[in-house]
């Protein structure tokens, strides 16, 4: 019995291995959800549309594409509907409803009317990110090992680190709720935390965002006491996540289960767990999309930045006039360091009224 019982702990370490070592982080009671999150990160690209149940997210009763997923949803319907007219007569269901209610059982739910009409009315798709995932995580190695010394700087569990593969893949972009950079802070609250006025907006500095998202997840974890409490307020803010421990206490599972926030949808209920895939994802990339080349630091770790006057090189001077034609994945804030210069003389030198660039793009740097 010890020789089994070490062999299943082992087991349970290498399939969890970093999250395994943080107990900060648990991950008890949400193994489904983070197992279907991984399968979005590895598994669907972006042409496929899984179709799942909102809640039991890993309940999946079809994969369809933008041409066939109306057809593929009623196909669904109609096989709920059919377990539901022949709960006493399961041998009459045809071959997709027997399937789809397997797919229910294995969820751990006993088939009645009420689990059933549940499910019809929390039917929901999810496009596969496989592709972007992939993508982060190549994106990663420019800014990651400096992301890990500012989030430990501030106690901050260096897990979260990794937290953009989540929020932005590593990129500066725009979310549609207006929130920006790589860490995606919106207006109001990154003003909180950095400069946000004018011309002048710390959130595309990675470094400053960073910081920032440092700070604010600390402060998220004095206020609510728990880890995953704190990083699902990264999503759904503080306030929230107030109420919803005063309503249900501390426990993640018993908020996601139980809490009926009126903002608290899909994306909150399902951020921690996103996070918990991510990091387990990222921690095994070879696995899943084998040997990637990760981009390299576009600026030393920040112990390695201290040196004597006599060792510093100085950056070489672009030459007057000099233009720079813009690559997939550079930011305003990539093209000032490699050019020592700042965002605010690129975007007035460019006249940019917004700092968003594209590919192919030329700028004067100098």
């Amino acid at each position: 019995m010890r020789t089994c019982a070490s062999t299943i702990a082992c087991l349970l370490l290498l399939a969890f291995p970093a999250l395994a070592a943080n107990p900060d982080l648990p991950i008890e009671g949400l193994e489904q959800r983070v197992e279907f999150w991984k399968k979005i990160f590895t598994e669907y690209g972006a042409n496929d549309l899984v179709i799942h149940d909102r809640f039991h997210v890993n309940l999946i009763y079809d994969v369809a594409t933008d041409s066939d997923v109306q057809a593929r949803l009623a196909a669904v319907r109609s096989a709920l509907e059919e377990i539901r007219s022949n709960l006493e007569t399961p041998e009459n269901l045809s071959p997709a409803a027997q399937q789809i209610q397997a797919a229910i059982a294995g969820q751990g739910l006993q088939v009645s009317v009420e689990v059933l009409d549940k499910l019809s009315a929390n039917i929901h798709t999810q496009r596969g990110i496989k592709e972007r995932f992939r993508d982060g995580v190549v994106r990663s190695g420019r800014y990651v090992e400096r992301f890990r010394e500012i989030v430990q700087r501030h106690g901050v569990p260096v897990e979260l680190a990794l937290l953009p593969l989540v929020e932005s893949s590593f990129q500066n972009v725009r979310s549609n709720a207006g929130a920006v950079g790589i860490w995606q802070f919106t207006r109001s609250t990154g003003r909180l935390y950095m400069t946000v006025r004018g011309r002048i907006d710390d959130r595309l500095d990675p470094y400053k965002a960073a910081d920032a998202a440092a700070r604010l997840l600390r402060d998220n974890y004095r206020a609510l006491g728990s880890w995953p409490l704190a990083i699902t307020a990264y999503n759904h803010g503080r306030g929230g996540m107030l109420q919803a421990k005063e309503a249900h206490g501390a426990d993640i599972n018993a908020i996601i289960n139980e809490y009926d926030g009126p903002l608290f949808g899909y994306a909150s209920m399902n951020f921690y767990a996103e996070f918990l895939a991510a990091v387990q994802v990222y921690d095994d990339y070879p696995s899943y999309f084998g040997e990637l080349v990760l981009d390299r630091p576009d600026a030393p770790p920040a112990k390695a930045v201290v040196q004597t006057a006599s060792a510093a090189k100085p950056k070489p001077a672009a030459a007057s006039g000099e233009k720079y034609k813009v690559r997939r994945g550079d930011t305003l804030w990539d093209i000032a360091q490699r050019f020592g210069t700042s965002i605010r003389e690129l975007m007035e030198k460019n006249n940019l009224s917004r700092p968003a660039i594209y590919a192919g793009q030329i700028l004067l740097v100098k």
